[in-house]
């Protein structure tokens, strides 16, 4: 099968719906001293509805078992890891670095952080190295490199559609397996928590290609309903706990349980459908924001809240805020994206080739110098 697959624009839209409504969660659910006093009163109670949105990490997971899958399907694995680090990077120093001048020199109250925070937060693995995040939503991406590991590890066995379904139906199982064997480390590095939104990914690009190529299609749609299952009952119980603690009201686990299968749902109709026919560069371009949106948003947003909130109504806060945010956004994908990630990439596959390259070499040298000995 070929890797070289038409770009979903309607994926793209969903993926920005998702980050959209994380900020939502943050600028108006999550209870935040740049608010002041009374943000529930200012806000009107809206923080009651937006603190569903903090379940946009879990679209995210389900969109990435199938994208990334996607992504890797025919192809090299070091073609693989250069994508998916000159994705990652470029945006995410830029992001580490502006969100830590942030909070060291122009808004200090916001979180307390230091330079060594700031810099070990470059390398991406500041949860396996102890170190706290310099801002929360970071999480996400220690998540997704323990999937991109994952997946790597399947590229070299070798990727096929027999081997797709069946750690889509084992992998969550395994993970949850270890987790209460008490195995935290194996337990962690197969993303017990949240496999099956991953694995659920994985199933609906296997229905994809069987659609294309007429295979059975019972076992990738029981992976898909059956890991659905697995992420209500994993996610509502420590969601509910959370938007309890953060945003001051008592979440519905019916909503949250509705919301968790409607992350799944969402990908399955964008990638089932007609709707995966929609074209349009609108939603390409709202896609190609969503990273860098995700990463700048919470802080410079929330300084630009405690900015006015005490001089303007709260909409005319929130509203600079989300103008000021979609902007470095802007200004990150235009910049650094657009320019640095084609040349990331093929620097880092040059690196990753190097080796191999090398010992090629060696292997094609021996029978050179027998012969020269000759």
């Amino acid at each position: 099968m070929t890797s070289s697959r038409p770009r979903l624009a309607a994926l793209d839209g969903l993926r920005f719906l998702a980050a959209a409504a994380v900020v939502l969660y943050h600028f108006t659910g999550r209870t935040s001293s740049a608010w002041g006093e009374g943000q529930a009163d200012r806000l009107g109670g809206v923080g009651r509805w937006t603190g569903y949105g903090s379940l946009g990490p879990e679209l995210f997971f389900v969109i990435s078992g199938f994208v990334i899958l996607m992504t890797a399907w025919g192809r090299p694995t070091a073609h693989v890891v250069a994508s998916r680090i000159a994705r990652l990077y470029p945006a995410y120093w830029v992001a580490v670095l502006a969100t830590g001048a942030l909070l060291l020199v122009v808004w200090p109250e916001g979180k307390a952080v230091t330079p060594e925070q700031v810099l070990v937060n470059l390398t991406m693995f500041q949860s396996a190295l102890g170190v706290d995040h310099v801002d929360g939503v970071y999480w996400t991406l220690w998540t997704e490199l323990r999937f991109y590991l994952l997946l790597g590890v399947l590229s070299l066995v070798g990727i096929t559609r027999a081997r797709v379904v069946g750690v889509a139906l084992a992998w969550p199982w395994a993970a949850l397996l270890a987790e209460h064997a008490g195995a935290t480390g194996l337990a962690s590095l197969l993303i017990a928590d949240y496999a099956p939104l991953f694995a659920a990914g994985m199933a609906l690009f296997v229905l994809v290609e069987d659609r294309r190529s007429g295979d059975r299609r019972r076992l990738p749609w029981l992976a898909v309903g059956m890991n659905t299952v697995l992420a209500v009952a994993l996610v509502v119980p420590s969601r509910a706990a959370v938007l309890e603690r953060t945003t001051g009201y008592a979440p519905s686990t019916v909503l949250l349980g509705i919301a968790v299968v409607g992350c799944v749902a969402a990908v399955a109709v964008v990638v089932l459908t007609r709707v995966r026919r929609w074209e349009h560069p609108g939603l390409v371009a709202l896609g190609a924001l969503t990273y860098p949106l995700y990463l700048v948003h919470e802080y410079w947003g929330l300084a630009v809240i405690r900015a006015l909130s005490d001089h303007v109504p709260a909409a005319a806060a929130l509203g600079a805020a989300l103008a000021l945010v979609t902007a470095m956004a802007w200004a990150v994908h235009r910049y650094v994206e657009v320019p640095c990630g084609p040349r990331f990439r093929r620097a880092t596959l040059a690196a990753l080739e190097r080796p191999r390259a090398a010992v090629l070499d060696r292997v094609m040298r021996g029978p050179r110098l027998v012969e020269a000995m000759a």
